[in-house]
């Protein structure tokens, strides 16, 4: 129900370019993805033939172009096929691929870029820790310099892509009592000695998507794999990575236009008597009710990722698009369970799983409250 209103010619035809692939690729295997726990790496490669992998990464680095407006498109797009497929490939990129292009030396970008835009190499990016999540000054991973080197010592915990990476942007404390003025981050590739990856956790939503612990013991890193200045690198990370937020409201309402979808399928096909449920005005309010919120979240979203193509200040449109559209989703995914009763909670029903992927997009990217806090400050300017 997301109108074309707004969206160029090209623009329109890019994002049905990805709903076909998804609808031939991804929908018809996210349930199957889901219940196995195992993201299909050979996806990385195909979007990468597509050119999808290199979406707002400039040409001569591997890229294919465009900005955050194409980039907020395919978010929503692939979402809408699988959360967790998604979520994968939004984490190579715009994190690990991301932080290299706008922080590193040309001959950084020469380097790693082409391999990761290629789906050769995938990345993940690690700053979280078992005390360090909201509160970034937290991190306590060390780097200490010693020669040509950093010697890391740590450990990142919930790290997206981690059991399958073959390379990490790392955050660590470079010099310690600093806080964020103190943190660097570095490329670290995963054959280093001393780096260990666990298991793949077992999560709630998010099946497909893997995530684990990394531990670093002594791991030594060239000092030219450190990524911008010394002390700043995380500072530095922060003021380009913020298109994470439009990316996550893009990515609520992809998933809430699949709940919304879903609802109305089964809703149609549900006979009560000789007539679908839809005749029941319960029914209809709520489906009415739920189009309208995703709706307004991807206006939210499309106004936000504009403002960024043009350069624009959009830090408080983007808190206001992401606060929004994951509320909206989380929302709208519960209301689409509720319609679709029983058969909605099976483990090989569509709907329980957009339930269970929903919740984390208000946490990651900077929870409700820290956007909140973002509105406020502009707000009280």
């Amino acid at each position: 129900m997301v109108t074309d209103d707004g969206l160029s010619e090209e623009e329109v035809a890019f994002r049905d370019s990805v709903r076909s692939f998804v609808a031939r690729r991804i929908a018809p295997n996210a349930t199957r993805w889901d219940l196995e726990e195992r993201y299909p790496r050979e996806l990385f490669q195909e979007a990468a033939a597509l050119g999808w992998l290199g979406v707002g990464f400039p040409e001569e680095v591997g890229g294919s172009g465009g900005g955050a407006t194409l980039f907020a498109l395919l978010c929503a797009e692939l979402t809408r096929g699988s959360a967790a497929i998604a979520l994968g490939l939004y984490v190579h990129t715009a994190l690990a691929a991301s932080a290299i292009l706008h922080l590193g030396t040309p001959e950084q970008q020469r380097r790693w870029l082409p391999d990761a835009l290629a789906g050769r190499r995938i990345g993940c990016w690690g700053y979280a820790e078992a005390g360090a999540g909201a509160d970034i000054s937290r991190v306590a991973t060390r780097a200490r310099r010693d020669g040509e080197h950093y010697v890391l010592d740590g450990a990142k915990l919930y790290i997206t892509n981690s059991p399958f990476a073959d390379f990490m942007v790392i955050v660590a404390q470079t010099t310690p009592g600093r806080g964020l003025k103190g943190m660097s981050l570095f490329v670290v590739d995963r054959a280093t000695a001393g780096v260990r990856v666990s298991a793949p956790f077992k999560k709630l939503g998010m099946g497909a998507s893997e995530m684990a612990e990394i531990v670093f013991d002594g791991a030594r890193v060239p000092a030219e794999n450190r990524l911008g200045a010394e002390d700043f690198g995380f500072i530095e990370a922060l003021k380009v990575l913020s298109l994470g937020r439009v990316a996550s409201a893009a990515q609520g309402v992809g998933l809430g236009q699949a709940a919304i979808d879903e609802a109305l399928r089964y809703c149609g096909n549900r006979m009560q008597g000789d007539a679908p449920i839809t005749q029941h005005q319960f029914v209809r309010f709520t489906l009415a009710d739920m189009v309208t919120r995703i709706e307004a979240a991807w206006r939210l979203t499309l106004r936000a990722a504009r403002l960024i193509d043009a350069g624009s200040d959009y830090d408080c449109a983007a808190s206001m698009a992401k606060l929004f559209a994951t509320e909206a989703c989380t929302h709208v995914c519960e209301r689409a369970l509720h319609l679709c009763g029983a058969q909605g909670h099976m483990r090989e029903s569509a709907a329980q799983r957009f339930y269970r992927d929903c919740k984390v997009f208000e946490i990651g990217e900077g929870t409700s409250e820290i956007q909140r806090e973002t509105i406020f400050r502009h707000l009280a300017r």
